[in-house]
């Protein structure tokens, strides 16, 4: 397990075990030695490194002088001096007892792998191992060091072939910049730039726009004016589909406690005045680092509020169809530990969450992690392997909807301080299962009357299972939406508008995957107007409705009682195979189920006709299976 440099060195010096026993007799020596010990103690380490320098140039040989100075190393940060300072006490070849030596090598092991150099630390860690009094290797930091080793060591032996590759002016112009976000077009991205290191430093969302043509990204800008402000804004999150917007601002006039999240929307294009998300969301303390589902329905975000298992815990919120947010939960214990997890990314599937943690098993510092979701559950998370984990701290991972690349941010450190950041990318590796390929669907939705935009919600569901996927709106001023969902067999797309008619699509039938214009055309309510009632099955030469019928039916019954004065005919047609008296009683009975379904949901029967057809009435020719398959449909009409 990762663990503090200063806790690392105070545990260290507690089973060292000296005593007033020591590999030298020069009493002079040993008082330095000693002093040093005390100024330890006072949290005076540069001072104590004196004692110990001087204990050694009075006695060379004097090697726990050499240990304990090499330990204060690690603890400020300077882990290969603290190597060069052991090295120096085991160049003296002096007869040492085999604890100490052992203790040594526990030092050595630990700058190694602050180092990154993982091969030395696993070959210091068998050495000590071999050397260390029996009794410390019943204790838990020996034995979360011997599971993290023999992670590592396995994890080594299937490390992935990946390029990190810094991103291009006239991106990483600031001094911090980071947590990436990119929307599911890949063509924006937006990252929280900061100035400079001191706290005073202003943080505000940037935004940059992906150039086609010459395939680079463009300068970065300020977000909106309404959404930067003289306060510090960073961390963001957008829906696929670039219409919601949630970010992490502090000391906010408005806030609940540190750090708040604050929500705007998009509407017709431009960014509304942001919101503070409420109690149900924030707390007294910091709340930041959100992540928003594709769909903008699930909400994960760290905090440090109280409830959770230790450190910074993972809580989500779940969106209300009023729109308010739910009260945030804690997402459990096999995602969250006794330290920190943040950086939350859940993927465009929303089956898919990635995150970074110190209190899982790792390499160093904070580690990424993927955890699936499985019936409903978070699985126990997966450490993402070498080298997307090193020894330095992993976080604000972000994937990209086409799996192509993974942005992140990298901190570059000066002698163990922070001098800057910057964003970065690889190609994110095929061995990773990221599940099914995901479509985009883009278009707009127009009055068909009058073609003017309409602002609706299109949902996204899976029929087999009735439920909802995924659900978006188009822009109220340009009518445009993009879609973002699993290429799933038997799902509907569902676009309504109140005083609209329902425009209703079977995703696999109207191939809509990955469609870039795809118009949608509602038609204002109105007496003689019709539409195809479409995912309505039936067996063959059958008039049972399949349970797959449910989403629309309920759809059906939903618009019926939003227009309570209107009265609707219930058609039925077949394509021309069979006798045309056949097809008509069989057409018949299928509208009279959709009766017969709608009665039984509390629709009075007065309010519907029906009628069959049969293939009086084809919509195309009836000249091939696909097109026979279009004429064996439902239709409503307002009558």
């Amino acid at each position: 397990m990762k663990q503090g440099l200063l806790f690392i060195f105070l545990f260290l010096i507690s089973f060292t075990g000296f005593s007033q026993t020591y590999t030298i007799i020069d009493s002079r020596a040993i008082k330095l030695h000693q002093e040093g010990d005390e100024l330890i103690q006072k949290r005076m380490y540069n001072e104590a490194i004196e004692k110990f320098k001087a204990s050694i140039n009075r006695e060379a040989n004097f090697l726990e002088s050499y240990l304990k100075w090499g330990r204060i190393l690690l603890t400020q940060g300077f882990p290969d001096q603290a190597v060069e300072v052991a090295d120096r006490g085991l160049g003296r070849k002096v007869k040492a007892p085999a604890n100490l030596l052992g203790e040594i090598a526990w030092l050595k092991m630990h700058s190694y792998l602050k180092l990154g150099d993982f091969e030395a630390a696993i070959l210091e860690f068998e050495q000590a191992r071999g050397l260390i009094n029996a009794n410390f290797k019943l204790t838990r930091p020996f034995k979360e060091m011997e599971e993290q080793i023999h992670f590592i060591k396995s994890e080594l032996e299937q490390s992935y072939d990946i390029k990190k590759e810094k991103l291009a002016e006239p991106l990483n112009q600031f001094a911090l910049q980071y947590f990436p976000v990119l929307t599911a077009d890949s063509k924006k991205m937006l990252f929280t730039k900061r100035d400079g290191l001191a706290n005073y430093e202003h943080e505000d969302i940037f935004v940059s726009y992906y150039n086609e043509d010459s395939l680079v990204w463009g300068s970065p800008r300020s977000i909106a004016s309404s959404i930067n402000s003289a306060y510090n804004e960073g961390t963001c999150t957008i829906s696929a589909d670039g219409k919601i917007l949630i970010f992490t601002s502090c000391q906010m006039p408005d806030s609940f406690g540190d750090c708040d999240l604050y929500i705007s929307y998009k509407v017709n294009d431009e960014w509304q005045r942001p919101v503070n998300m409420g109690k149900n969301v924030n707390s007294r303390v910091w709340d930041s680092q959100p992540s928003l589902s594709a769909d903008g329905r699930i909400l994960f975000f760290s905090s440090n509020r109280r409830g959770g298992f230790g450190g910074k815990d993972i809580w989500f919120s779940l969106r209300m169809p009023d729109g308010s947010w739910a009260e945030a939960q804690n997402l459990g214990d096999k995602v969250n530990t006794s330290k920190d997890e943040v950086s939350p990314f859940i993927y465009f599937n929303n089956e898919i969450l990635f995150f970074a943690s110190e209190g899982h098993t790792g390499f160093g510092g904070l580690d990424l992690f993927i955890s699936r979701v499985k019936a409903g559950e978070f699985e126990d998370p997966v450490n993402l392997g070498f080298p997307i984990n090193d020894h330095q701290d992993q976080l604000a991972l972000f994937i990209t909807a086409q799996r192509d690349y993974a942005y992140y941010t990298e901190t570059v450190f000066n002698n163990g301080v922070q001098e800057r950041s910057f964003l970065y990318k690889f190609e994110f590796p095929d061995q990773i299962d990221l599940g099914e390929r995901l479509m985009v669907t883009e278009g707009k939705v127009l009055n068909k009357n009058t073609g003017e935009p309409i602002q609706a919600k299109l949902s996204l569901v899976d029929l087999v299972t009735d439920s909802t996927l995924y659900q978006f709106e188009s822009d109220g001023r340009t009518g445009e939406f993009t879609m973002l969902y699993p290429d799933k067999p038997a799902s509907g797309l569902y676009v309504e508008k109140q005083g609209y008619l329902p425009k209703i699509y079977n995703v696999d039938r109207d191939s809509l995957q990955n469609k870039k214009n795809l118009d949608v055309e509602l038609t204002p309510v109105a007496a003689g107007e019709e539409f195809i009632f479409e995912n309505i099955f039936f067996d063959f030469d059958k008039d049972d409705l399949r349970s797959e019928s449910r989403s629309s039916l309920r759809r059906l019954i939903s618009f019926m009682n939003d227009n309570p004065s209107i009265n609707i005919l219930i058609a039925g047609h077949t394509d021309n195979v069979g006798s045309e008296a056949y097809n008509k009683d069989l057409s018949l009975r299928r509208a009279e189920s959709v009766k017969s379904f709608l009665i039984l949901n509390g629709i009075h029967q007065e309010r519907l006709r029906t009628m069959g057809f049969g293939s009086t009435k084809p919509v195309v020719g009836n000249d091939s299976p696909e097109n026979r398959a279009i004429n064996r449909r439902i239709t409503v009409k307002i009558i």
